[in-house]
């Protein structure tokens, strides 16, 4: 499912990071996709995490299998974060 995921395109992040601040569900930007030597399937993405008023307010790469596409069934929720 993951190679469905392009370039700034949103995606959702499927399990918890607590060293990263992030949990299931939260949403990100990808602005990078890390690939193997060679090129080939993403190992990883890096995401921009923003707030919903639209601010950026970070980016964190994560694993590929860590992220999923949006579909139309996804709907948005909101959690607080630490100020930084």
């Amino acid at each position: 499912m993951t190679d469905q995921i392009v370039e700034h395109e949103r995606a959702i992040i499927t399990r918890d990071f607590p060293e990263l601040g992030l949990v299931a569900g939260d949403v990100g930007v990808v602005v990078h996709i890390h690939r193997a030597v060679g090129g080939g399937e993403p190992v990883g993405y890096m995401l921009e995490l923003f707030s919903l008023d639209g601010e950026s307010l970070r980016e964190e790469s994560v694993p590929a299998d860590a992220v999923r596409p949006v579909t139309a069934n996804d709907l948005m929720h909101a959690r607080p974060v630490a100020a930084e």
